[in-house]
């Protein structure tokens, strides 16, 4: 059994069946990528994993535990962390204290907001999140205003502020969405490092094949909110359900 279980989650809109008998299972400490054309599925698919929608029929759990149900606060707290399209940072402050933010949640969700000159006093959260900011290779940015990052920079400040809450499973949706190839590859090492040096689970939605191809190493296809295919990446590529979700037409 997967640290994340997703077993026979339908959604519907009206007329629109989004999802339909989905089932899939994430190992732990691998990476998953959730693949397939627009409209497959697979945004509603991860706010279903974490809590922000409710399958019509279904379960998802995380360890053994449902997540369905669950506020933002208490899925970070079952040690689940996401990664937006868009990075949602707070762009008035500076990256180390965008960083040191998320060291002073409090397990009702809200924050214990204290003079941030006087955070290294509270048990070494300063250090603790300059040694994570260290570990995306932004330290000489820690005094930058966040706003005034690139795109790929920003995306490095936000796993910093989720892996500073030390996760055990990262969602990421298309972690290189409008990116510069440059970025994209930067960001794609970014994360082979982060799974290298960490016991840590990966689902990753994304469009980009060459992001998919380099971190996966289990992939589940959809196709109009069906599952076509689950498989290692090699099986993936050429396979004819693939090909005809992804071209129309199956190829010998």
């Amino acid at each position: 059994m997967g640290i994340l279980e997703v077993n026979g989650v339908n959604k519907r809109f009206g007329g629109l069946q989004a999802l339909n008998n989905v089932n899939l299972s994430v190992e732990e400490n691998t990476v998953h990528a959730i693949i397939g054309p627009n409209g497959a599925g697979k945004s509603t698919l991860l706010n279903c994993l974490i809590g922000k929608l409710a399958p019509d029929t279904g379960s998802v759990t995380f360890d053994g535990k449902s997540v369905l149900g669950r506020k933002p606060h208490e899925i970070n707290q079952m040690g689940i962390s996401r990664v937006f399209q868009t990075p949602e940072i707070f762009g008035d402050l500076t990256v180390l204290e965008n960083v040191i933010i998320p060291c002073f949640a409090k397990r009702d969700g809200s924050f214990r907001l204290h003079a941030l000159e006087s955070v290294e006093d509270e048990a070494g959260i300063g250090e603790r999140a300059e040694r994570m900011l260290a570990d995306v290779n932004m330290l000489d940015k820690r005094d930058m205003h966040a706003a005034s990052l690139s795109r790929g920079d920003k995306r490095r400040l936000e796993m910093a502020m989720c892996l500073v809450q030390e996760p055990r499973l990262l969602l990421l949706d298309e972690p290189t969405a409008g990116m510069a190839r440059a970025d994209t590859n930067n960001t794609i090492e970014l994360l082979k490092e982060i799974k290298a040096s960490r016991d840590i689970t990966m689902a990753i939605i994304e469009h980009d094949m060459h992001v998919v191809f380099s971190l996966a190493e289990r992939i589940t296809v959809l196709a109009q909110g069906t599952p076509l295919v689950e498989d290692i990446p090699a099986n993936i590529k050429g396979h004819p359900k693939v090909q005809e979700a992804y071209l129309g037409q199956a190829h010998s």
